[in-house]
């Protein structure tokens, strides 16, 4: 065991499902593979919804879509290729959940990109690629939904994927920590337009969510820094920032409404 391993505060027992979504239908995008997208959509499996999941990369997504109707039953899970930076990707599958399930009750925008670039070497390539997966697709995929939610007349919920970098700076993370911010408003903007016709729109900010693929790939160095800056000293499993969509997703939350929740336990 690693002296990062041996730091950690103790693992908390798994949630099962409680039925919250049952008979919703969501859209997940870039949910194939284990991260936030692929937990969450295993998540809303388990509280009872249909899942239809998207995500740029066509044979992980197979993968996932098979496993998850392997264990839910294939009715239940469905996906589609989906590019968040092609409006026609998007708006496709936007409309496969219509055809399928007549409507759509919950999205989860989780699409995005990182990088790590000092702002005087970056590139307006390494920019404009950020920008355009992780704000313009959030932007993109929200319109497809509310667009979707207000003709249908039956409300629903969009959940927004933010981070805790769209708060605080850090370096190396200019392009990253703009489009974070800038989803955080548009999720307020969004939200105040929405609530008109029904629609809740919120957002989840995690500050560091790994899984075993990313581990393997951290050096010891880097996951010991950043996990020393977590109050817990261990970072989050995806299906703990899962558990904070399911709630946004979920009744439990009918009041919320242009918020974004921190799901941290960084140190103040």
């Amino acid at each position: 065991m690693s002296s990062v391993e041996e730091s950690r505060a103790p693992r908390p027992a798994y949630v099962p499902g409680h039925g919250l979504l049952k008979g919703r239908t969501a859209v997940v995008t870039a949910a194939a593979g284990a991260g936030i997208g692929g937990a969450t959509a295993r998540r809303f499996l388990e509280e009872g919804a249909r899942v239809l999941l998207g995500d740029a990369h066509a044979r992980r997504l197979k993968e996932t879509e098979e496993a998850l109707a392997g264990e839910f039953g294939a009715g239940n899970v469905a996906s589609l290729p989906c590019d968040v930076t092609e409006e026609a990707q998007v708006r496709a599958l936007f409309d496969l959940a219509v055809r399928e399930h007549g409507g759509l009750d919950i999205v989860f925008n989780n699409a995005g990109l990182g990088g790590t670039a000092e702002l005087v070497d970056m590139s307006d390539e390494q920019w404009s690629q950020v920008i355009d997966v992780t704000l313009n697709g959030t932007f993109r995929c929200t319109r497809a939904a509310l667009r979707v939610m207000k003709a249908a007349g039956r409300g629903g919920v969009v959940v927004n994927n933010a981070s805790v970098v769209g708060w605080r700076a850090q370096s190396g993370q200019a392009h990253y920590a703009a489009a974070k911010a800038g989803v955080m408003a548009l999720t307020r903007c969004a939200a105040v337009e929405a609530a008109a016709y029904g629609v809740r729109v919120n957002a989840v900010a995690p500050s560091l969510a790994m899984h075993p693929h990313l581990v393997k790939v951290t050096s010891a160095e880097l996951l010991a820094e950043l996990t020393g800056r977590e109050a817990f000293g261990r970072y989050a499993e995806p299906w703990e920032v899962a558990n904070v969509v399911v709630f946004l997703a979920s009744g439990y939350s009918s009041y919320m409404t242009g918020e974004t929740v921190s799901v941290s336990s960084r140190r103040a």
